[in-house]
């Protein structure tokens, strides 16, 4: 039996510096590489705003004829919606072009001045209605781990992160 060629990803060969000269010129580049980028993400996001700007203008008429559109067949449609719901027995009447629909969104709860909705609940023995959310402090665990040494599901994580940051000069420290 032939085994099949084993394939693994590799990343790309990149240079190592060699000299402590070389790490601060290709922290340099980074640097260099960085800025162009956000340059160009700079101006990618002036076009994007024209077009956007150029094609929001072309749809607004288009927009405002559409809302007067269904502002008036929603009038005409209320002032014969028994006809055109059979009494009530259906939300949606049909027409040539398209249908209309009556849908009621699901029930919500808006509540105002929360703490004194729970005073409320707390004043009529209402509980039922409050929420008690238990679950585990993390920030009281990583200040003191060691009383939890043992406790099965808790584990303590951290990792070392590389980070490069090349100096900035903003444009303030270079006019003045």
């Amino acid at each position: 039996m032939v085994k099949s060629a084993v394939k693994m990803k590799t990343q790309a060969a990149a240079r190592v510096p060699q000299s402590r000269d070389e790490v601060a010129a290709a922290i340099a580049a980074i640097g260099r590489h960085q800025r162009e980028m956000a340059r160009i993400e700079a101006a990618l996001g002036d076009a994007l705003a024209k077009v956007r700007e150029h094609f929001e203008g072309d749809a607004q008429p288009h927009a405002e004829a559409v809302r007067a559109l269904i502002i008036g067949v929603q009038t005409w449609c209320e002032a014969h919606r028994s006809e055109l719901t059979g009494g009530g027995r259906v939300k949606t009447a049909s027409f040539v072009s398209g249908e209309v629909r009556w849908r009621m969104t699901p029930p919500k709860v808006l509540i105002r001045a929360a703490e004194a909705v729970m005073q409320a609940l707390r004043d009529r023995r209402l509980h039922r209605f409050i929420r008690t959310k238990e679950e585990p402090n993390k920030e009281a665990m990583l200040a003191d781990p060691d009383a939890l040494s043992g406790i099965p599901g808790i584990r303590f994580e951290s990792s070392e992160m590389f980070e490069v940051l090349p100096f900035e000069a903003t444009l303030a420290e270079v006019v003045s």
